[in-house]
C-alpha cells in the first residue's frame, strides 16, 4: 500500500496541533502514537516511511523543554521498579537471617531431643556406647 500523497502535509499539521496543544483526534500525547493518531496515519508511517518527520518531532518536543510521555512513563517505572528491587533486597537479607536463626534453634532442639531420649532409655547422654545393645554382635 502506497502512502497518501498528503501524509507528510498532514503529519507537519498534526504535529503542529500537538505542540501547540489543540489536538483534534488523538489525546495530545507527544508520542508518536499521537501524532499518527492525529494525522490519520498508521505508526509505522513515521518509523519506517517518514523518520525524518519523527525525529523533527521529537526534535520540536526537546527544544520546547518538554519531555515526551513515553519518556516520562519510563522513568517513573524505573523509579518504581528500582524500589521494589530495594524492598525484595531487604527482605531477602532479613529471610536469610530467619534461616540461619532457625538453623541454630534445629540444632538446639535436635540436641536437646537427644537427651531426652537418652534420659528416657536410662542411659546418661554423656556416655556413648560402644556397643549397639543387646543381642548385636
Amino acid at each position: 500500500m502506497s502512502p497518501a500523497p498528503d501524509e507528510r502535509d498532514r503529519i507537519r499539521v498534526s504535529m503542529d496541533r500537538i505542540l501547540d496543544g489543540t489536538p483534534e483526534r488523538s489525546n495530545g500525547a507527544l508520542t508518536i502514537v499521537a501524532l499518527a493518531i492525529e494525522a490519520d496515519v498508521p505508526r509505522n508511517a513515521l518509523t519506517q516511511r517518514h523518520t525524518d518527520l519523527k525525529n523533527k518531532f521529537y526534535d520540536r518536543v526537546r527544544a520546547r523543554g518538554g519531555i515526551p510521555d513515553v519518556e516520562i512513563r519510563l522513568r517513573r517505572k524505573i523509579s518504581d521498579l528500582k524500589t521494589t528491587i530495594t524492598n525484595e533486597n531487604k527482605e531477602i537479607v532479613r529471610l536469610r537471617d530467619d534461616v540461619q536463626g532457625f538453623l541454630a534453634e534445629n540444632t538446639r532442639l535436635t540436641l536437646e531431643n537427644k537427651e531426652l531420649r537418652d534420659v528416657l532409655s536410662g542411659r546418661p547422654s554423656n556416655v556413648t556406647p560402644l556397643r549397639a545393645g543387646p543381642g548385636s554382635r
